[in-house]
């Protein structure tokens, strides 16, 4: 499960020394909005170091790339550096992607292929969510709420975010990767119990965690995003029925009152298979 993405500026070491000890599923490493122009270089040539360093407690790395100019050797940098996948801003096309796989498929001699995490943040990259899911490497896409709204001439209130935000969640199921976002922006980390609520929210939509830029935040997201022990439960008893009444020759059954089907059946396997218990 990645639950929790905990973004880090790549040129605050103070940061990025206690990142692994945060709690996230992923460490996304941002060279982009966070680094201004005239750190950027150094900060990529810091990813040799830190991507390592930032994996030491277990989470994924990400590393978010600059576009333009940059965006090659932001790659291959973080590439060599062992980093798990690239947070790709701006997105607005599949064509991107192919280049960029062709590019680094080049270095990756000694390493599997590093995945693509495509940020939607235009209303030409949201109509072209659904290739761009189907790209080459695309592990899960995610909505860049803050400029998908300004793209937009609007406010990043909730009600603005939510169309656009499941139009780019339900390409990513429909390609079968991974979906990233709350109906709500990023920025504002203060008031936990709203970022928790929205958590919760997107969790019944299918959503599969979050991002966030403050560590504080970071339990919320597991806690919210995680199967409660009671769903566990459940799911393990649903199909355990299932497997008894199969062998009975039946399809269909009852448990505690309750119709199941094989939709069900289903979602408890999928519950079970995302979080693995003893």
């Amino acid at each position: 499960m990645i639950r929790s993405l905990l973004y880090v500026p790549g040129n605050t070491p103070k940061f990025l020394e206690k990142a692994a000890a945060r709690g996230a599923d992923a460490i996304i490493i941002d060279l982009e909005d966070a680094v201004p122009e005239a750190g950027k270089t150094a900060a990529r040539e810091a990813l040799a170091t830190w991507v390592p360093r930032c994996a030491e407690g277990g989470a994924q790395v990400f590393v978010r790339v600059n576009m333009g100019e940059r965006l090659v050797e932001d790659a291959l940098a973080a590439t060599r550096a062992g980093a798990d996948a690239l947070y790709l801003p701006k997105v607005s096309s599949a064509g991107l992607l192919e280049d960029l796989d062709r590019r680094l498929a080049v270095i990756e001699t000694d390493r599997d292929p590093i995945g693509f995490v495509p940020l939607i943040e235009d209303p030409e990259g949201l109509f072209e969510a659904r290739a761009i899911a189907r790209g080459p490497r695309v592990i899960a896409l995610s909505a860049g709420g803050e400029d998908l709204a300004t793209a937009m001439g609007a406010k990043p209130t909730p009600e603005v975010l939510r169309m656009p935000k499941l139009m780019i969640h339900y390409a990513a199921k429909a390609a079968g990767v991974m979906s990233f976002g709350l109906f709500r922006s990023t920025a504002d980390f203060s008031d936990t119990a709203a970022i928790r609520a929205a958590a919760l929210e997107a969790r019944d939509f299918g959503f599969d965690g979050a991002s966030c830029i403050h560590p504080a935040v970071v339990p919320v997201l597991n806690e919210a995003f995680a199967p409660t022990e009671a769903e566990i439960d459940w799911a393990r008893r649903v199909v355990a029925a299932n497997a008894a009444e199969a062998a009975a020759g039946r399809g269909a059954f009852t448990l505690d009152g309750r119709f199941i089907d094989a939709p069900i059946v289903t979602r408890a396997e999928r519950l079970l298979a995302r979080c693995p218990q003893d």
